[in-house]
């Protein structure tokens, strides 16, 4: 069986040289325009217009994904995913009454019938259960309950769903008697509900997301035989505490599931919208949440590139087979992606689902809180670049069981999408003055002179994608709130002129900070809980 496993205690020469890699060269390409124009000022020019060019290329890229994911999620919500459900439980009698019509993936729907209605002893919707595994920390009940009644209220019946409330130990009393109190009155409602306390300080554990889940998952897994369910006949899905599915999201994975030849080898994920309290939050992390959901968007049109992130679903026999999630990274949703693919030597991928899971954006009691509790978050992202000295070890040694060129472009686009996290908002902001500030000879030099005249044109035309989203934005925003009066309105839009700020302070700082710490040997073993609060009128 591959070793699936994060190394522990002192790392080898080959797994160091990748853990400080991501860090040089992203500091290499902060300082290239510096370092070039010292050289000769044109080059650091061309360097630096190559380099806005590649991004205005980009910009425009990801303002067309924008539009069609929006798009395509707007399709997707209009279907009623239980009904094609219920098709597949008999898909020749769903076949007698197709009715051929425009919606979306209506005719993957039809294949899909046709496909199964073939098959020997496929497995139907009452075969089905889901199984949902909400970690904790110390959220408050008025976190966690609207999300066990998104759970419970949607188009799925609720009595086919299994819920795990996983809370810490050292979370303390209170949040021990807020599990009880939920189970309590909620038991009754779900096929079961447990709540699984997770010990403190377990051996070769780092403090974070990944440890309470699995241990849930160990728990759960030894219920299934007291429930008579077969593993290969439960979807997993792990949601945060503040994670609100869709009404119709466990209709959409169980259908899914049940279209797809081998769901052992996939995960899916759903999109991510940060949405939830988004009337509420400061101007700055309102633009990062927006921000980011604009980019989940994005990524479930790229599926090559899409990876778990937050919430996503995964077969329980899989996760059985793969001992869970990490318990030695802080970042166990991007790394599950890694530990499936290696666990099935290259023959996995992420599906994307195209229905949201709301999620909250950071928000504490104080604003000096929020803004240290944000960059706390952003910087924990960040830090799946530790994946990349584990997807070398398994791509360039012996070690490797996957094919070689799939590997080689996945470990590409990983480490390239780190770089760029950290580099690209410097450059951009800052690169086109480096050549006229640091070589007296840029003056002379036309490309030279003319760079940050060049480069604000360029940007110029690119912000047709801050239009775009600006848009998009007011089209995907919940109802305002009846606390907040009209005038809200012209804070959600003023509030993308702090767009170049918060790309900086949140984005790459954050990153750059993730890989510093990776180059240093300073590991991130503890995961910083985000801050969570409610207001309410």
């Amino acid at each position: 069986m591959t070793d699936i496993e994060i190394p522990l205690g002192k790392r080898t020469r080959f797994y160091r040289f990748f853990e400080i890699l991501p860090g040089v060269l992203s500091y290499s390409m902060i300082f290239a325009p510096i370092f070039l124009s010292l050289i000769n000022p044109v080059i650091g020019a061309l360097f630096v217009i190559i380099f806005i060019i590649i991004w205005f290329v980009k910009a425009i890229g990801m303002t067309v994904r924008i539009v069609q994911g929006y798009n395509v999620l707007q399709s997707s919500l209009r279907v009623d995913w239980a009904v094609r459900l219920s098709d597949l439980q008999d898909p020749e009698k769903a076949l007698k009454n197709f009715h051929p019509r425009k919606a979306f993936g209506l005719q993957t729907h039809r294949y899909n019938l046709e496909n199964m209605s073939h098959l020997v002893n496929a497995k139907k919707p009452s075969d089905i259960f889901n199984a949902v595994i909400i970690p904790t920390y110390n959220e408050g009940r008025d976190i966690l309950e609207p999300t066990i009644k998104a759970v419970m209220s949607g188009s799925y019946d609720s009595r086919r769903i299994i819920l795990v409330i996983a809370y810490e130990e050292r979370g303390g009393k209170e949040i021990e008697e807020t599990c009880r109190a939920l189970q309590k009155k909620f038991k009754t409602h779900f096929k079961a509900m447990y709540i699984v306390k997770h010990p403190a300080n377990l051996k070769n554990e780092v403090v974070g997301k990944g440890g309470n889940a699995t241990y849930a998952g160990k728990f759960l897994a030894k219920q299934l035989d007291n429930l008579s369910l077969n593993p290969e006949n439960i979807i997993v899905t792990t949601l945060d505490a503040d994670n609100r599915p869709h009404t119709s999201y466990f209709s959409y994975v169980t259908y899914e599931f049940l279209v797809h030849p081998e769901p052992r080898h996939v995960a899916f994920q759903p999109l991510a919208l940060f949405l939830n309290n988004i009337w509420d939050v400061p101007a700055p992390m309102r633009v990062l949440a927006t921000g980011n959901s604009f980019w989940n968007l994005i990524s479930s049109l790229r599926p090559h590139m899409l990876r778990n992130f937050a919430a996503h679903s995964q077969s329980m026999a899989a996760l059985i087979d793969m001992d869970f999630w990490s318990v030695r990274t802080i970042v166990e949703d991007g790394h599950q992606f890694w530990r499936s693919y290696f666990r099935y030597d290259g023959q996995y991928h992420v599906v994307p689902l195209y229905i949201p899971i709301y999620q909250d954006a950071v928000l504490a009691d104080t604003y000096k809180k929020t803004l240290k509790a944000q960059f706390s978050q952003l910087r924990r992202w960040a830090y799946g670049v530790s994946d990349i000295p584990y997807v070398a070890e398994r791509v360039f040694t012996r070690h490797r069981t996957v094919p070689l060129v799939d590997g080689i472009q996945k470990f590409l686009r990983l480490l390239d999408s780190h770089v760029s996290w950290a580099s690209a908002s410097v450059i951009l902001m800052f690169g086109a003055f480096a050549p006229l500030f640091v070589s007296p000879e840029a003056s002379r030099s036309i490309v030279a002179y003319q760079l940050p005249g060049i480069a604000s044109g360029l940007q110029t035309i690119a912000m047709v994608a801050i239009f775009v989203q600006i848009f998009l934005t007011f089209k995907l925003l919940p109802p305002r709130p009846a606390r907040y009066k009209s005038h809200r309105n012209l804070g959600m839009l003023f509030q993308w002129l702090l767009m170049p700020i918060t790309s900086i302070a949140y984005g790459s700082v954050a990153a750059i900070n993730a890989q510093t710490r990776l180059l240093l040997g300073k590991y991130l073993d503890k995961f910083e809980v985000t801050d969570k609060s409610v207001i309410k009128d």
